[in-house]
């Protein structure tokens, strides 16, 4: 896997998170489950890198007048559809409609930072280097490196044929 890949599952982490904190804190978010959290996350990131966008464009002069405030309703509109596509996550009431995003902002934001200081992305493609290698250094290993290929030669009686090296 690569840095983007880790990346995004991180923050698909941290967002499912974020879900579960909102769950607890804000009265009318429900979600059933963990499981119902990872799918969340994944369809709120979908939402926002698709429909937010073209909300935010049409919504633009409303969102002017109103000084920016307009905004809160935009995301309430994606974590509401998000909601709807969901089993196992409910959007219900005013307070959570508002109230629900700006807290997942708030939490998502925090966890990512968290991750990213403890430099979560490099420690597991770190992790997945060392068992490459360990991997590769298994006497088990089917694809023998060239120094185990010399060392064989070396070892090899002087009036033998090669042949036998694998």
């Amino acid at each position: 896997m690569n840095s983007n890949t880790i990346g995004y599952l991180v923050t698909t982490l941290a967002t499912a998170l974020g879900l579960l904190v909102i769950d607890t804190v804000v009265p009318g978010v429900d979600i059933a489950n963990f499981p119902a959290a990872l799918i969340a996350a994944v369809v709120v990131g979908g939402i926002n890198s698709t429909i937010r966008p073209i909300l935010s464009i049409l919504s633009l002069p409303i969102n002017f007048l109103s000084l920016g405030l307009f905004s809160l309703v935009v995301n309430g509109v994606c974590l509401w559809l998000a909601a709807l596509l969901v089993p196992g996550f409910a959007i219900n009431g005013i307070i959570a409609f508002i109230l629900g995003p700006v807290i997942l902002s708030f939490a998502s934001t925090f966890l990512n930072n968290y991750f990213d200081e403890k430099n979560v992305v490099g420690s597991v493609l770190n992790s997945e280097m060392t068992a490459d290698k360990k991997i590769a250094q298994s006497p088990l290993s089917t694809i023998p490196s060239d120094m185990t290929v010399e060392r064989k030669i070396e070892q090899s009686p002087a009036g033998s044929s090669n042949s036998e090296i694998s």
